[in-house]
């Protein structure tokens, strides 16, 4: 079964830095792409970043484009996302996703720019004092 777990999360002040982590076990195919997800209080939740690992290719999203980068250690599984000169309005909690063929999966599920995520992590929340 595939598993993803989030950490790195916290309480950083108005300007810090974060590096998220989320270690990827279960996979056995060499391509997917993993995704960072975050939902505010009262607000949907957003894609902020993915990766393909095979191709090492990434996408950040415009709104944090300048402050966010996503990157990926395949000897560890692991995908993260470096979060600096962190805003108040960054506070949520942070998904990371993952596409998994098991459409029991699919009733929390989400498409983005033409990826498709159904299988979660926990979430770790992020809070960022002003």
């Amino acid at each position: 079964e595939v598993q993803l777990v989030e950490s790195g999360g916290g309480l950083v002040q108005t300007g810090g830095s974060l590096r998220l982590s989320c270690v990827v076990s279960g996979f056995t195919q060499e391509d997917y792409t993993l995704g960072w997800f975050r939902q505010a209080p009262g607000k949907e939740r957003e894609c902020i970043a993915y990766i393909r690992l095979l191709y090492n290719s990434s996408y950040v999203r415009d709104s944090v484009q300048e402050r966010f980068t996503v990157s990926s250690d395949r000897a560890k599984n692991t995908v993260y996302l470096q979060m600096n000169n962190l805003k108040h309005e960054d506070t949520a909690i942070y998904f990371c996703a993952a596409e998994w063929p098991d459409p029991s999966h699919n009733a929390n599920s989400q498409w983005y720019r033409g990826f498709f995520f159904n299988c979660w992590g926990q979430g770790t929340q992020v809070t960022v004092s002003s």
